[in-house]
């Protein structure tokens, strides 16, 4: 796998192809919850002043409450998941960085651009290391023992659906970043809010290097209220396992093995994957292949009004 930022969407090259208007089309080649949390109420002050600091205590501390941060470790908002990414290589001296693939990509194209060897494994052979937990595309959960390097990315942007399975304690350790991402669980990918969580000063260059206001007023506000709103985080969990769930049934109907994945996003073993992908493409569903497999196809789950045109395409 190399270092290009493979990615899902590409939506305008499948209409491209196959016709119709992108109304019609059911996205599914991204593991975004398609029932996003419901936009609060935004005030004039939240798009035309300043982010005060009131505004950002107030996410940071539905932050720490919401994934139970650990005690004295910071907490780093910015403007989506990919911001931090792109910086965090360069918070240690490139030497080697293990990243077992396959896996999101945009780790790999991040420390590579910061002159990084990249290795495919464990944390043995680097001085570095990417987790992504829950990985994507095949849903592997990673073990507090397998965080081995000097200094650790743990990617949990999908890890809401399962917080069972966070590793935020390990945020405590020296040389340890936790990642969050607000686009998946939350379905709000638009938004543009990530946080990294770690040791103040692990997490000091990354301050120095976004400046401040580095979050938005609309988002400082949303994010807090979706953090804060636990009984819609239980109320999802339970209805995106039913679905994934009915997901699995319609597609092993149809000859699929699956292979892995979590409640946002299934990866199935189907054969011809290009060709599964034009199959459904013809009925307007649009799915996720990858270059290193000509048998993995990946489907996020549909909007509950979605479910009719995904049966059709089958």
């Amino acid at each position: 796998m190399g270092n290009g930022r493979d990615h899902g969407g590409g939506l305008d090259a499948a209409i491209a192809r196959w016709g119709g208007e992108r109304a019609g089309w059911l996205d599914l080649s991204t593991g975004i919850n398609p029932v996003a949390y419901p936009i609060p109420p935004l005030t004039q002050d939240d798009w035309t002043a300043l982010p005060d600091a009131a505004a950002f205590a107030r996410l940071e501390q539905a932050a720490r409450r919401f994934w139970n941060v650990p005690e004295g470790v910071g907490v780093l908002a910015a403007a989506g998941a990919s911001a931090l990414i792109a910086r965090l290589p360069s918070l240690r001296p490139a030497t080697t960085v293990a990243i077992a693939t396959p896996t999101y990509n945009e780790h790999a194209a991040a420390f590579d651009a910061s002159g990084w060897r990249i290795a495919n494994g464990t944390a043995g052979e680097g001085a570095a290391q990417v987790a992504v937990h829950p990985n994507n595309p095949d849903g592997r959960i990673w073990r507090a023992e397998e965080i081995t390097a000097p200094f650790a990315v743990i990617d949990e942007s999908f890890c809401d659906l399962t917080p069972e399975d966070s590793l935020i304690a390990l945020a405590a350790d020296e040389g340890r970043v936790v990642l969050k991402s607000f686009g998946k669980f939350w379905g709000l990918a638009g938004l543009r809010l990530g946080f990294a969580i770690g040791r103040e000063e692990t997490l000091a260059p990354l301050r120095e290097m976004l400046g401040p206001w580095q979050v938005s007023g609309p988002a400082l506000r949303i994010g807090a209220m979706a953090l804060e709103d636990t009984a819609w985080a239980e109320a999802t969990r339970a209805r995106l396992a039913e679905d994934a769930t009915r997901l699995d049934a319609l597609l092993t109907e149809k000859g699929a093995l699956v292979v892995g994945g979590t409640d946002l996003f299934r990866l199935y073993d189907v054969g011809d994957a290009a060709r599964w992908q034009a199959r459904l493409a013809e009925g307007q569903v649009w799915s996720r292949i990858f270059p290193y497999s000509e048998r993995w196809l990946r489907l996020g789950l549909p909007h509950p009004d979605g479910w009719d045109q995904l049966e059709a395409a089958l």
